[in-house]
């Protein structure tokens, strides 16, 4: 391996000396003849010396005892100099040095001096320097030099660093293996670092405390805490506070609540000096891994004079959105005569962010101004944040136009801002002017998109991120991405999704898989989202919620049951969405007895008030089971009136028994509390029309048009070739109309299709009907798909709401003739149908 002399970028100044010499009473020039004062001399009083005034008067008192050319003080001077640490400090030294006779002590003293202040560069030119001078490292100079190269980042030069010590033989020495060690872990080379500890016959503290630090600093925070416990159990080596700050770290990464704890009672049973450091090391582990109460517990026994400590719980509190607690704590702060420096602040103009409370937010920014906090450009970016979303957009372009750096996070702001405030169209100008964008500048504008419920342009700009060079896509960009293709349900764009996460080795944590089971039940492949969801470590409610509606909507709900009833088993806590999701399933599977045990449990067994959503889903489990009265007095026992969207379950289910006079009193309900919903109406309409009452119906209509009102027109999508079409009842303006009717005819005329005329609630003749049912919306896509996919191969079709009868019979024997499976997912679920047979047994 090559030396360091032959390194072509370390620059040859060290052959240069100085022309000018510094003011040094008496002093001759390094090359004359040192000398060697062995009469007692000031130096005990060098230890006092704490500023560089101090210093220089010092050597001014050796230059008149005629000691300014005594090696053993001038090398005592240069390294209390060098202990000091400042800039004037170090200059002194060097001069000194520079006009001395360069002992291996005083090279030693400057390269460390220069290490320790980060003039990374200067210590490698005086390790140059020195070896340039005949003079041999020691087992002191490498660890100084691989300091310097570490801070510096400076690969190469630490690599022939190494090369170096194995020459000279100090390769076993165990301060410079672990000098060794910290440079490779440093840099970012674990490999050559945990090849370096391996080898080490002996490892103390300081060997374990470098390998564990490298791994929980470079993202192994597993591969650190296994370290750790490797370490306890394989050698008597006693941890200190920086080995327990980096495991805790590592354990608030992982999010691993259970072994935090194990650490954390390690501490306690050990010994080990517990300092601020530890203690908001193992706060903000317990509010990473979900243990606030321990946290709470911690922060009262340390109390609030700590700033770390209270930074650490502000922080977390508005991480997990408790923005009061954030603010309780900063405000305790105060009380407690601790001042908020500017990492309080980002908490403080956080948390008024997510209030949207504009008079907080104007109060932190006073404290801003008055303590020079704003020449910090991640202060002002948050500040631009909470005024954007505070609706205060002049306020936020003011501090914008100030800013001498605009980063790239203050541009992102600006635009998250225009999203949270549904102006997608200004932050898509924006984002188009950003001088530079990052990935977060791409996951902003997609998710925006996403939120704005633009699918199809969310999916547009993320294949044009894919020809920005150094842009790569991430688990957020994923997410968005899979949310939007859920939503429409295009199967071929889903599998493209899932297999550019795969291919692009995108980290599928419980978060991005759970989005990723959502978006393929949505698409109609529910065996796939199962298959992601089995794959999941670490499952959390969400996932499981995900897997279960994805059950539910298929029409599985036997399965959707069997997977909460395994969720309750393992231990976790159902949340009201995962019952939502499994009343759901009992409603589509006409599980009415364990629909009421189900919903009974919650309050007694798990300890979760039912709200109204789960009141509407067992009024819809009632209702599409025939127990409409038994509907009604679960409706008249909630403990709060209510609302529309109760009444409307009711409704429905009014609507598919026929009731027609509870219809009426359900619709009643909504009219009053919900004057501007139209479903209610349409509802009514239906009920009325199939119990013909054409009058009635004609009446209902007519107050729609009244009011402004007006029903939506069922829409179905299919995807052909990765091309997606678009269908409207009674719209025949496709290019492809006259082979859609030919199609229609063949299975209408042909095949024996027998319209249910049932389906048409209009007061018109027969043939008017079957004309009318010809032209829904599903039908058409149907008929297209038919005529052009492969033979064999499944048609997928999304209606925006409920599909009729008469089309789902239809579907049904187009799929036994055709030999086609045909999914067709309306508002509500998911119809699997094949060979004649659909997935909800004919209850929908």
């Amino acid at each position: 391996m090559a030396t360091l002399v032959t390194v072509p970028h370390l620059s040859p100044m060290v052959f240069a000396t100085s022309t000018s010499r510094p003011f040094l009473s008496n002093q001759t020039h390094r090359n004359n003849k040192p000398t060697t004062n062995n009469l007692s001399s000031p130096t005990n009083s060098l230890k006092n010396c704490n500023t560089i005034d101090e210093l220089k008067l010092f050597h001014h008192s050796l230059a008149k005892q005629g000691l300014d050319n005594d090696v053993s003080s001038i090398t005592k001077l240069v390294a209390r100099s060098c202990e000091l640490g400042t800039r004037e400090s170090l200059t002194f030294a060097r001069k000194l040095f520079d006009f001395s006779y360069g002992s291996r002590f005083m090279y030693n003293s400057l390269i460390r001096g220069y290490a320790s202040s980060g003039l990374c560069e200067e210590a490698l030119l005086l390790f140059l320097r020195m070896m340039i001078d005949g003079i041999s490292p020691d087992k002191y100079t490498f660890p100084f030099g691989l300091s310097a190269c570490a801070k510096s980042r400076a690969e190469r030069d630490g690599v022939q660093i190494h090369g170096l010590i194995v020459k000279m033989d100090y390769a076993k020495d165990l301060f410079v293996q672990n000098s060794l060690v910290h440079f490779y872990a440093e840099c970012g080379e674990l490999v050559c670092a945990r090849k370096v500890f391996d080898e080490m016959p002996l490892r103390n503290v300081v060997s374990w405390t470098s390998m564990i630090c490298g791994y929980a600093r470079r993202g192994f925070a597993k591969e650190a805490v296994d370290l750790f416990f490797e370490m306890m159990s394989s050698e008597d080596v006693r941890p200190n506070s920086v080995t327990m700050v980096c495991v805790i770290s590592a354990c608030a990464k992982l999010e691993d609540l259970e072994t935090g704890e194990k650490v954390h009672a390690f501490i306690s049973s050990s010994g080990v000096e517990v300092n601020d450091l530890m203690v908001s090391a193992l706060v903000d582990m317990y509010m990473k891994c979900n243990g606030n109460d321990t946290a709470k517990q911690l922060f009262e026994q340390y109390g609030a004079r700590n700033l770390d400590l209270c930074n650490a719980m502000a922080s977390n509190y508005v991480r997990q959105g408790l923005t009061k607690e954030a603010l309780g704590v900063l405000s305790l702060m105060m009380d407690s005569g601790v001042r908020p420096d500017r990492i309080s602040m980002l908490s403080a103009i956080s948390s008024c962010s997510q209030l949207k409370n504009v008079l907080w937010g104007k109060s932190c920014h006073g404290y801003v101004l008055r303590n020079g906090f704003e020449s910090w450009d991640n202060v002002c970016n948050v500040l631009i944040d909470m005024y954007m979303k505070c609706q205060k957009q002049d306020t936020a372009f003011k501090i914008f136009d100030r800013m001498l750096n605009k980063t790239v996070v203050t541009w992102n702001s600006i635009v998250a801002g225009y999203i949270e405030n549904g102006d997608v169209d200004a932050a898509w100008e924006t984002f188009k002017t950003m001088p530079e964008k990052t990935i977060v500048s791409w996951n902003t504008i997609i998710g925006g998109l996403v939120q704005e419920g633009m699918f199809e342009e969310a999916i547009e700009v993320f294949r044009s991120m894919q020809s920005q060079e150094g842009v790569d896509a991430d688990g957020v960009t994923m997410m968005s991405v899979a949310s939007a293709c859920g939503h429409l349900g295009a199967l071929d764009l889903a599998k493209w999704i899932y297999y550019y996460v795969e291919k692009n080795g995108i980290h599928v944590d419980v978060r991005l898989g759970t989005t990723l089971v959502d978006m393929f039940s949505r698409c109609g492949d529910p065996e796939t989202a199962l298959s992601i969801f089995d794959g999941l470590t670490n499952r959390d409610v969400s996932a499981w919620t995900a897997a279960i509606r994805a059950m539910a909507m298929s029409g599985n709900a036997e399965r959707a049951i069997e997977l909460f009833d395994e969720m309750t088993e393992q231990g976790l806590k159902p949340d009201g969405v995962v019952f939502v999701g499994a009343l759901t399933a009992c409603s589509h599977g006409g599980l009415v007895q364990q629909g009421k045990e189900i919903f009974e449990s919650m309050e007694k067994v798990h300890g979760v008030s039912p709200e109204e959503v789960h009141y509407g889903c067992m009024v819809d489990l009632l209702g599409r089971a025939g127990l409409l009265e038994e509907a009604l007095q679960l409706i008249k026992s909630m403990p709060s009136e209510p609302n529309d969207v109760i009444w409307n379950s009711l409704l429905a289910a009014c609507r598919v028994q026929g009731n027609v006079e509870l219809a009426a009193y359900a619709a009643a309900k909504i009219q009053v509390l919900a004057p501007e919903r139209t479903g209610s109406y349409v509802l009514l309409s239906n009920v009325y029309a199939s119990a013909g009452r054409w009058n009635d119906m004609a009446k209902v209509r007519l107050s729609m048009k009244e009011k402004g009102l007006r029903k939506p027109p069922g829409t179905s999508l299919i995807e052909i070739r990765g091309k997606t079409h678009e269908f409207t009842s009674g719209d025949d303006s496709h290019p492809e109309m006259p082979k859609i009717e030919a199609m229609l005819d063949e299975v209408s005329r042909d095949l024996g299709h027998v319209p249910d005329l049932s389906s048409v609630l209009m007061d018109v003749d027969e043939h008017e009907k079957r004309f009318m049912l010809s032209r829904h919306s599903e039908k058409l896509a149907m008929a297209f798909g038919l005529i052009s996919s492969k033979k064999g191969t499944t048609i997928r079709i999304v209606k925006n709401l409920r599909v009729c009868s008469d089309c789902h019979s239809f579907a049904k024997l187009a799929s036994k003739v055709y030999n086609r499976e045909i999914i067709l997912r309306d508002n509500n679920r998911f119809h699997f149908i094949s060979q004649g047979k659909c997935s909800c047994n004919d209850f929908w």
